[in-house]
């Protein structure tokens, strides 16, 4: 599929997507979303990919946020639809088998923190910012801030943000737990890449397993949380993988694990 408003590229097993509205900050439209919904898809029907990183084009934005031109035009049916296309999007991102990293190089306000909240972690540049300015346009988070930020650094540092709409820079994100890791912005990709290849090189089931058993234990007390992961643990072992890892290690050298999804 030929797209507009994205780049996707695939490299040594790292797929990469852009949104790619430089003139409009990367803002999220309708258009937009339905292309990355697709490259999302495409992630997940491919074996050879075995982590996603996104990022914004030029050196502004990562997303600056939901299209306002277009939220302006939409009464509440249309406004529900809009909200619920985003959402869905972007709730795809954790339920991805592989690793997901948010490399931030800009304004990530509304939906672009929204956006980069959903991953896995995030890396940002110096020069990126984060907020979720909606309480400012009369509205509130759409596409999950409201949740997965409370989640994320607590609920009383969410309600500050999200009640007065201030945005935060890299390193108050990092401080707050937020962000992983800041670099200077010609190196952040950079940084993300050799994080992503390290990933890459680990057992497809093992990452798979490991994403599943904290995203869904976060949701469960601690004891059905550890009960999640012993079946996890158990299930891995059964894959091709945990033969190689276990061999290689016991043979003093470096596992090549080959392992499939659909055939592990």
């Amino acid at each position: 599929m030929t797209y507009e408003h994205i780049l996707f590229t695939v490299k040594d097993h790292v797929a990469t997507i852009t949104f790619n509205r430089p003139k409009a900050l990367n803002a999220l439209n309708r258009a937009l979303l339905a292309e990355f919904a697709n490259a999302i898809d495409q992630v997940e029907d491919r074996e050879d990919i075995h982590a996603l990183v996104l990022t914004g084009s030029g050196d502004k934005a990562f997303v600056a946020g939901a299209d306002i031109t277009e939220i302006n035009q939409l009464d509440p049916l249309g406004a529900k639809h809009f909200a619920r296309q985003g959402l869905d999007a972007i709730n795809r991102l954790p339920q991805l088998p592989i690793p997901v990293i948010a490399a931030v190089n800009g304004y990530a306000l509304g939906g672009g923190s929204e956006m980069a909240l959903a991953c896995d972690f995030i890396y940002a540049a110096e020069t990126a910012n984060f907020g979720l300015p909606e309480i400012n346009l009369g509205i509130i988070p759409g596409f999950g801030g409201t949740q997965r930020l409370a989640r994320l650094i607590g609920a009383n540092m969410a309600r500050e943000m999200i009640y007065t709409g201030k945005m935060i820079d890299a390193t108050e994100a990092l401080r707050l737990g937020m962000v992983n890791k800041v670099f200077a912005p010609e190196q952040l990709m950079a940084g993300v890449m050799e994080t992503a290849a390290v990933m890459a090189q680990k057992g497809r089931v093992a990452l798979r397993a490991a994403k599943q058993a904290i995203n869904n234990g976060l949701n469960v007390d601690l004891a059905s949380g550890l009960a999640l992961e012993n079946d996890a643990f158990a299930l891995c072992l059964a894959s091709t993988d945990a033969r190689e890892g276990t061999s290689a290690f016991l043979e003093k050298r470096k596992p090549d694990f080959k392992g499939t999804l659909s055939s592990s």
